[in-house]
């Protein structure tokens, strides 16, 4: 078994390979070739929980599965951790035998961001920019880092929780060589930016008043039914206007910005329905995150791996 580090594992994932392995992955889903049992949340301190998440291809699709363990412990950062700790065990389904072992947070940061990038290639009405990203952690960085490689965005704007934290993320992005400014007004720069995404803690909204008619939002901070990042009059605006489309199934009953809202979840499609872009009005792509995208991450390395 080859155990990966944070950075061998974001070396194994590269933007790519990873897009295509998701939308393989999307096929064999739905053509029956995936299992993919709904994931445990298990409390295990105040807010602390234990995350497990299986999901296996069966052997004509490739004999393949993934197993997430990792807390998610929305404190840790004022003690100095990351929010999320934990791995990514790959085996071959059918025998059981460990093919490597990968960072869970890196997983995490990287499969989440290339599932936005796949939606907003798929279905962003105008996928060029300017970005405004709202939360300055692990997720914002890595969607901007997806969204400045693989979609060719050059101009990127930041709102933090605070006037500081947006500036420090700010100054982060320039040392990288991407432009960015801070976002001190939100109506403007929503009038400013098609592509939005939110990645916060989801401890409070941070995305209100009216998104531009080609705009493309991706929601992602919050994966819990409790948890809010949208203004649920923006929701039910931009679901009027235009389209909503979640990342799997577990969305209905997981997405809380939608179920906020009051949304009919019922007729929302997933991408593995491989929804159309629609002709006028903004995209809300609300995600969730699932072991789905931890088993496209786990064909990407696979190879290596058995190597």
């Amino acid at each position: 078994m080859k155990i990966y580090d944070a950075t061998a594992t974001a070396e194994a994932l590269p933007w790519g390979p990873l897009v295509r392995a998701i939308d393989q992955t999307l096929t064999d889903l739905a053509a029956g070739r995936v299992q993919l049992p709904e994931r445990w949340v298990l409390p295990l301190a105040p807010a602390t929980h234990w995350f497990v998440m299986p999901a296996w291809l069966s052997a004509a699709a490739g004999d393949l599965a993934a197993m997430k363990l990792i807390t998610y412990a929305a404190d840790n950062p004022e003690r100095g951790l990351p929010a999320i700790l934990g791995d990514v065990l790959v085996l071959r389904a059918s025998t059981g035998e460990r093919l490597a072992l990968l960072d869970g947070p890196t997983v995490t940061a990287r499969r989440t961001a290339a599932v936005t990038l796949h939606a907003a290639r798929q279905l962003a009405p105008r996928p060029v920019g300017p970005l405004l990203v709202i939360g300055t952690g692990v997720q914002a960085l890595t969607h901007v880092t997806a969204f400045t490689e693989a979609l060719g965005i050059d101009e990127v704007w930041v709102r933090g929780r605070t006037a500081a934290s947006g500036l420090a993320f700010a100054q982060t992005l320039h040392q990288r060589g991407i432009y960015a400014e801070v976002a001190t007004d939100l109506n403007e720069a929503l009038q400013r930016c098609p592509l939005i995404v939110t990645a916060t803690p989801a401890q409070a909204v941070c995305l209100q008043g009216t998104v531009r008619d080609d705009a493309f939002v991706a929601a992602i901070g919050a994966f819990t039914a409790q948890m809010v990042e949208l203004d649920p009059a923006l929701t039910r605006d931009m679901a009027q206007r235009g389209q909503v489309v979640i990342d799997s199934s577990a969305a209905r009953h997981e997405g809380g910005d939608l179920l906020a809202a009051g949304i009919d979840l019922s007729a929302v499609q997933t991408l593995a329905e491989r929804p159309a872009r629609q002709d006028g009005g903004p995209v809300l792509f609300k995600s969730c995150g699932s072991a789905l995208w931890d088993l496209a991450a786990a064909r990407c390395v696979a190879v290596e791996a058995q190597a």
